[in-house]
């Protein structure tokens, strides 16, 4: 049996080293927390993953410069950042950026809605599985880049097939991974919700949906990816405008360094995207460091 006794720096209990305090309980998970943290990187080794870069550039640019590279084949990186300067001066860079930013954006709420509708009825329903899932399996094994012809057919070459292709390529891994991630919720917490006498909306509010949502940013951050995939083929096929217009126009004209300059926005946007669902990943899942 232990006794408390008030102390000049907090209670006291008996059998505790001298000049000791017991630890509080938000002081302990707060100590745990601290030691399950990632350590920080020493600002030296954060700059040693920026030299292999600067030496791929460099000898690119010294490729470009004594006449090992053609500039026909491949601008250097000197000519291409003057190149996306001249583009961002004219607002071609920015207008044709805008551009495909809205397709993904308006092809990524379609994709991600039907993949999420569909996971959602497939996951909590037998029938709903039965009659969901055997076509979704067939269908997302089918390679939409060569649905291009059909969807021109059906729709025309306007936004419609765009926004369709990147729509489908969204949808598949979005509802893959919540399937599963609906899949694999505790049953012992369903049943234990079940029992405190919750609702059904309240046991897939409070339970299964929060039990599928790692593996659901799991496949926001693979749909992503393959959105942008998926846009840089849309934009090749029948498009006046956007990156991939862009990008044609100057395959015309031979200037690789506005090729360069597009693949780069690309690259740029998708790792901005990526970005961004790291960030809402580490704030959602907080509650499981």
């Amino acid at each position: 049996m232990t006794t408390t006794l008030p102390g000049p720096d907090g209670p006291l209990v008996a059998g505790a080293p001298p000049g000791t305090t017991p630890t509080a309980p938000h002081d302990r998970r707060r100590a745990a927390r601290d030691s399950r943290a990632k350590p920080r990187r020493h600002p030296l080794q954060l700059l040693r993953r920026w030299v292999s870069p600067v030496v791929l550039v460099s000898l690119w640019e010294l490729a470009s410069r004594t006449g090992v590279l053609d500039e026909r084949t491949l601008a250097a990186p000197s000519t291409v950042f003057q190149g996306a300067v001249d583009l961002v001066r004219d607002g071609t860079l920015g207008s044709a950026t805008l551009v495909s930013v809205q397709r993904v954006g308006l092809g990524f709420a379609i994709g991600a809605t039907l993949g999420l509708v569909l996971a959602v009825a497939a996951g909590l329903s037998r029938v709903g599985e039965d009659a969901i899932d055997p076509p979704m399996q067939m269908l997302r094994t089918l390679p939409h880049f060569g649905l291009i012809p059909l969807f021109i057919i059906w729709m025309g070459i306007d936004e419609a097939p765009k926004l369709a292709l990147i729509a489908m390529g969204v949808c598949f891994p979005l509802y893959l991974n919540t399937l599963a991630g609906i899949r694999g919720v505790d049953r012992k917490a369903v049943e234990a919700a079940r029992s405190m006498n919750l609702t059904w909306p309240q046991r897939l509010r409070h339970v299964i949906l929060p039990g599928a949502l790692p593996q659901t940013l799991v496949g926001l951050r693979q749909s992503l990816g393959i959105a942008w995939l998926s846009l840089i083929v849309a934009e090749t096929v029948g498009a006046d405008n956007g990156l991939g217009y862009m990008i044609n126009l100057a395959r015309e004209f031979q200037r690789t360094d506005v090729i360069v300059v597009g693949l780069a926005v690309y690259s740029l946007l998708g790792l901005a995207t990526d970005g961004v669902v790291r960030y809402l990943e580490k704030r959602a899942l907080a509650w499981r460091v």
